[in-house]
């Protein structure tokens, strides 16, 4: 299987290939719409800011390139949330994947922002992407944006407020956790997306 690995400047990569190869898969590298392809899945990892994510994507070109690719594709924390049309954060245009907005999650007594730690998923949606994965599985959280819950969230999150942890619409998926860091549950799910017929 063909699995790229986007690199979008994400402090995660290394750990998000790591957590590939323990599945048995090398996923390749990509940095430019030139050497990216034909894949059979896209993995778009990412740590930081919507705006500086959205600039690196357009500088290599790879924003039309994703676009237009039919491989399924998974964002991973921001790089799920430049799948949206946009970002409270820079006041950023996204990727337009995915309907909806990026907004900052609001802290209160007792929430602090960034949202960091291990959090409880509600399963919002039947989908094989959650195969394998019950009503009380945890993963680790860091992030100080979210997606709204809507029509697209598999399973949501409570921080606050409720927010989208997983998210899909036809070939595109995304997770605002990070699988990569979140033992066997975050393995499965990644497993899940190899697998994953949409």
């Amino acid at each position: 299987m063909d699995v790229v690995l986007m690199d979008a400047g994400g402090a995660n990569l290394g750990s998000v290939e790591a957590a590939l190869q323990r599945l048995g898969v090398q996923p390749r590298r990509v940095a430019d719409a030139a050497t990216l392809g034909q894949p059979d899945r896209i993995v778009l990892p990412g740590v930081g800011t919507a705006a500086q994510g959205m600039a690196l994507l357009r500088a290599r070109g790879l924003v039309d390139a994703l676009k237009a690719s039919p491989a399924p594709l998974l964002g991973i924390c921001l790089g799920m949330q430049l799948l949206f049309e946009a970002s409270e954060e820079g006041a950023s245009e996204c990727l337009g994947l995915l309907p909806g907005s990026v907004r900052k999650l609001a802290a209160g007594p007792g929430i602090r922002v960034p949202h960091m730690g291990w959090n409880t998923l509600l399963p919002e949606a039947a989908s094989p992407l959650l195969a394998g994965l019950g009503a009380q599985t945890q993963m680790y959280f860091v992030h100080s944006y979210a997606a709204p819950v809507s029509a697209d969230c598999l399973a949501s999150c409570m921080h606050g407020t409720r927010f989208a942890a997983v998210v899909a619409h036809g070939r595109v998926c995304g997770a605002q956790f990070h699988p990569e860091r979140s033992g066997p549950a975050g393995a499965r799910f990644l497993r899940n997306f190899l697998e994953w017929q949409p």
